[in-house]
């Protein structure tokens, strides 16, 4: 993806299923479960660059023992940071209490991060904000251990303002409208409300006090806190979250937007947000691999009992289709032969753009994460070379000669690397609206492969933005001077706002939106601008109009070519030499390639829950007023 473009948000939990001195008699150390999870956390790096969080529950401590530790950074390396500061504190207590070493329960007593119950975050805010009080995991903390909260997520509410504001009916005071804060202090609110009905329960048994605490632990239904808590909740999850006793859980939105896998054994249970984390890090086959269910809770209780219970009514599945495009890492298995597939599905449109001329065409990908989409635009490259030998040789028939057959089999599909990305040079742009040269030369050209007189194509993930584009590759490239440039998103036209998760919140930063009003001030039918606004404006501000996208209807005149055509004007912006051309993706193509991941709302406006609509009524009503405000 060429367009920064920030990221999903990242969850790993990990329980111990057996006493923490099994894990140093089978692998050497009591701290199995903190090198694990600093594992599944590297490996979802890619999920998150903006910070990290770790936190950590002890089960079955004395009253005064600390048992629930945290750690966060919003460093440049912050995983290397937080687990820095959790070695060099166990080093430090190692280093003043030798006899700590051989000493299971000494360490679980009195050193901090040990623990059976782990939960690990990899966040990348989608406000900006990178307080490292902005930094999953988030504690509520109590002096009743049923009542510590800790909560991580991949999500992002739209209705955070409504939810808001029955936090304040139940009489609350949250500290934040944030949406963190908002569904955490829900949970907590029904959380609190569940332990004192049991601790009534408890007294009318004849407990006392003490005796409670035990009843709580083994009552406490998890599954009827959540159903309460989410009742109200519009958006894209995968929520993670520990009690203090030890009770966990991980909650999937009912459209199963956002993504996790779970796996357990009779050592561990584990859940993450992708599943070759699981898979690499616990070497654990792909079917062995759950993905929990849209609308349930993996619930783990304090006894290590796993169960998947229904939470919300399940709706139509729009798992995210950037999933599987750009965000997951490329190594599940699914994952590889969609992205090959996604290639290969967009070629014929590529052959049709170079008049099926192999020969002078030279093939390549910007950036790394396209790699395994070009593979599978070469498959279909190599198809058609290989239709096109058989043709020439039963076309020259008998007169075939050595001579001609080795020419026709010489021919090859030309790949090269063309773009190379200059991190360095990356990181020192700042934000300054005098850094337009400097991006210029993000990305270097190999000199000397491209002819005058061949095409180039370059296969993206996706076109976002269209910026770096037009201030950056395609100036480079031009300077190969190549007959044309062809750039190829393996992703469809991004048309719309993403309100569950994804940085996309302004609809006139998407040059398909950008695209689609040039076409209409073209056409002089740019009224209808006006218009839209009118009918958004009213979506959102009247509780009896019906809730549609009527974003939609700005682009239902155009055909996907007339937006592409548009859109590559616009990115050549008459500064480049080449003839540029840009080819998108088909929506129905993608959802053949990705079949279990049909969301797609950024590409069509069919957003899968109404919070989504208003969502997008909202950027347009923001996009014409001129407010700068996000929509969510």
């Amino acid at each position: 993806m060429s367009d920064a473009l920030k990221h999903e948000c990242g969850i790993a939990m990990i329980r111990l299923l057996k006493p923490l001195e099994y894990y140093r008699e089978k692998y050497g150390t009591a701290f199995y479960g903190v090198n694990k999870m600093y594992l599944m956390m590297e490996k979802q790096h890619n999920r998150g660059q903006d910070g990290a969080g770790f936190a950590s529950i002890k089960l079955d401590v004395s009253p005064g023992e600390r048992y629930i530790s945290r750690v966060r950074s919003n460093q440049s390396q912050p995983i290397q940071d937080i687990f820095s500061q959790i070695n060099e504190r166990i080093n430090s207590e190692f280093i003043a209490h030798p006899e700590y070493s051989g000493d299971v329960a000494a360490q679980k007593k009195n050193i901090p991060y040990i623990g059976e119950l782990i939960l690990g975050h990899v966040r990348y805010g989608t406000f900006g904000i990178n307080s490292v009080e902005n930094v999953h995991p988030f504690l509520r903390q109590n002096n009743w251990m049923h009542r510590n909260l800790i909560i991580a997520g991949n999500f992002n509410m739209t209705n955070t303002a409504e939810l808001f504001e029955n936090l304040i009916k139940l009489g609350m005071h949250p500290k934040e409208k944030a949406d963190t804060i908002t569904v955490m202090e829900k949970i907590g609110h029904f959380l609190d409300d569940a332990v004192r009905k049991l601790y009534k329960q408890a007294k009318q048994k004849g407990l006392n006090k003490m005796e409670a605490s035990p009843f709580i632990v083994d009552h406490i239904n998890v599954a009827k806190i959540l159903k309460k808590s989410s009742k109200d909740w519009d958006g894209g999850y995968a929520m993670a979250g520990m009690l203090g006793h030890g009770d966990a859980f991980v909650l999937r939105d009912p459209a199963g937007i956002r993504p996790a896998y779970y796996y357990s054994d009779d050592e561990v249970a584990v859940i993450a947000s992708e599943r070759p984390a699981i898979q690499t890090v616990f070497n654990v086959p792909f079917e062995s691999i759950h993905e929990v269910k849209p609308g349930h809770a993996v619930i783990i209780k304090k006894s290590g009992e796993l169960s998947e219970e229904l939470i919300l009514e399940p709706l139509e599945r729009k798992s995210c289709s950037f999933e599987r495009i750009y965000f997951s890492r490329g190594s599940d298995a699914e994952i590889y032969e969609e992205r090959k597939e996604l290639g290969r599905l967009v070629m014929p449109k590529v052959l049709d753009a170079i008049d099926r001329d192999t020969e002078n065409t030279v093939f390549s990908f910007i950036p790394n994460t396209a790699e395994t989409s070009f593979y599978g635009m070469l498959d279909a490259a190599q198809n058609e070379l290989n239709k096109q030998k058989n043709e020439a040789i039963l076309e020259e028939g008998a007169d075939l000669t050595n001579e001609r057959l080795e020419e026709i089999q010489a021919h090859k599909i030309r790949t090269e690397k063309i773009a190379i990305k200059d991190v360095k040079l990356r990181t020192f742009i700042t934000e300054d609206s005098s850094r337009d040269d400097l991006v210029a030369h993000v990305y270097d050209v190999t000199y000397g492969v491209v002819k005058s007189d061949d095409n180039l194509v370059i296969i993206d993930d996706s076109i976002v933005r269209g910026t770096t584009l037009r201030k950056s590759i395609l100036k480079m490239l031009d300077r190969l001077n190549p007959k044309q440039i062809i750039v190829v998103s393996s992703a469809p036209q991004i048309r719309y706002p993403d309100c569950y998760g994804i940085d996309m919140a302004r609809l006139e930063h998407l040059i398909a939106f950008q695209a689609a009003l040039q076409l209409h001030k073209d056409r002089g039918t740019y009224d209808i601008v006006e218009e839209i606004y009118h009918k958004a404006k009213a979506v959102i501000e009247d509780e009896n109009v019906p809730v549609v996208n009527h974003v939609k209807e700005l682009y239902d005149p155009f055909t996907d070519e007339e937006l592409s055509d548009k859109i590559a004007e616009i990115v050549s912006n008459n500064n480049i030499n080449s003839e540029v051309k840009v080819i998108f993706q088909s929506v129905d193509d993608l959802h053949k390639a990705c079949p279990k991941n049909l969301g797609d709302w950024y590409f069509t406006g069919d957003y899968p829950t109404e919070g989504g609509k208003k969502v997008v009524n909202r950027a347009y009503v923001h996009f014409f007023e001129g407010n700068p405000e996000r929509a969510y």
